[in-house]
């Protein structure tokens, strides 16, 4: 099952980062009109490229599907993960 967690308080989906001090890889979002938008993907400069984003992106796409959701892909980090992997298609719109 995905570590990734809605924190509806402050817009974002986390991944905590095992190993570190408390860091979290975070995907923001904001509510437009009732759908989801993905607007931003930030994971810290010393974990990049370790593979990250990429769990973090699954684990929100997988949050979405489970609750019956759409995606809106306002952050080119989604973007480029949905480019290569169209399996979740049925979760993005727009």
């Amino acid at each position: 099952m995905s570590k990734v967690f809605d924190n509806p308080a402050e817009h974002r989906f986390e991944l905590p980062i095992e190993g570190s001090d408390g860091e979290i890889a975070a995907a923001y979002y904001s509510i437009e009109d009732g759908a989801l938008v993905l607007i931003h993907t930030e994971v810290p400069f010393q974990y990049s490229g370790q593979g990250l984003g990429s769990q973090l992106a699954r684990g929100v796409f997988d949050k979405v599907r489970a609750r019956g959701g759409k995606v809106v892909l306002r952050c080119s980090f989604m973007g480029s993960f949905f480019a290569r992997h169209p399996e979740y298609s049925d979760i993005v719109s727009g």
